[in-house]
């Protein structure tokens, strides 16, 4: 075999822009799905993407305009190095560009309109942007409950009555390298985790449809396990069976909003240890002709780590 160095296609794109590799996000949509791409679109982000063929740079167009990035600036660097090395631009909502060459790179100068879909890089997004039917954990227990999993790299979590799935989902934006494996049996909020993971960028978090501890059979070895605050984990054999499946080391994390629920935690904490939490939280709102303050329903969080 002989090697024969080369420039990569992000220098040579970058060189010829002039912008700084170290400066920039440098991302590979080639053979990948495309939803990659959303956590990366901030105001004045620079964004190198490697596309799979002719039709990468119109799907990328139409992907900023539909979530609010419309006046962003899309180059389009074909046949970089060759013969047919060709440069061209448009803005993202009047993308017009044709026969494009399969062998191509697409630059991003980001600009965000005025709704755009920017997902901040916290624990703890806004509710609303999430699809939900009710069943999500709130913006300031995700955040309380992100921070007690403590993702580390390259790690799996489960979540168990995944709801929405928005922990797991931030789970993942947490790192490219962290996964996450939701567990639930309606069918109709499995395909919603689904749909919100692509629309948040992790189209790769894995949904098994199904109800523990019966689903949870043949899974790969969790680092992390989540139980949801609505009372999965109260079912018979949820919380044993989750327990023997984590890795040593791996930290339960368990919420509980029911009266059921926080009786199961209650009695896992006299029997394992771990620290107990209370949270709660009281949103500011009308009172009749002036305000007050409207308490959310307080919730039980169990946090255990495996000897």
């Amino acid at each position: 075999m002989r090697t024969i160095p080369a420039p990569s296609a992000f220098s040579l794109a970058a060189s010829r822009l002039g912008w700084s590799l170290q400066d920039i996000a440098t991302i590979s949509l080639h053979g990948r799905p495309i939803d990659l791409i959303r956590p990366h679109l901030h105001p004045g982000r620079r964004i190198i993407v490697l596309t799979s063929d002719e039709n990468g740079p119109r799907a990328l167009a139409n992907l900023l305009t539909a979530d609010g990035f419309g006046q962003s600036q899309l180059t389009v660097l074909e046949a970089l190095g060759g013969s047919r090395e060709r440069r061209r631009s448009a803005i993202a909502a009047d993308f017009d560009l044709a026969d494009i060459d399969p062998l191509n790179v697409c630059a991003l100068a980001v600009t965000a309109g005025e709704g755009a879909r920017i997902l901040p890089f916290v624990a703890g997004l806004e509710d609303e942007l999430f699809e939900h039917d009710g069943q999500i954990t709130k913006r300031e227990i995700r955040a309380m409950t992100l921070s007690a999993l403590a993702p580390r790299h390259g790690q799996l979590l489960w979540d168990i009555g995944a709801g929405s799935g928005s922990i797991g989902i931030e789970w993942m934006l947490a790192d490219p390298s962290l996964k996450t494996i939701a567990i639930e049996q309606s069918p109709e909020r499995a395909a919603r985790i689904a749909r919100n993971a692509s629309a948040f960028g992790v189209p790769h978090l894995a949904v098994v449809e199904g109800a523990a501890p019966g689903a949870l059979v043949g899974l790969p070895k969790p680092d992390a396990i989540f139980l949801g605050g609505g009372g999965g984990g109260s079912e018979a054999g949820v919380i044993d069976a989750a327990i023997a499946a984590l890795k040593r080391g791996g930290r339960l994390v368990a919420n509980a909003v029911t009266l059921e629920m926080e009786a199961v935690l209650l009695c896992e904490h006299a029997k394992r240890g771990g620290s107990l939490t209370r949270i709660e939280i009281a949103r500011a709102g009308a009172l009749g002709g002036m305000s007050g303050w409207r308490p959310a329903m307080p919730v039980t969080q169990w946090r255990w780590t495996k000897g």
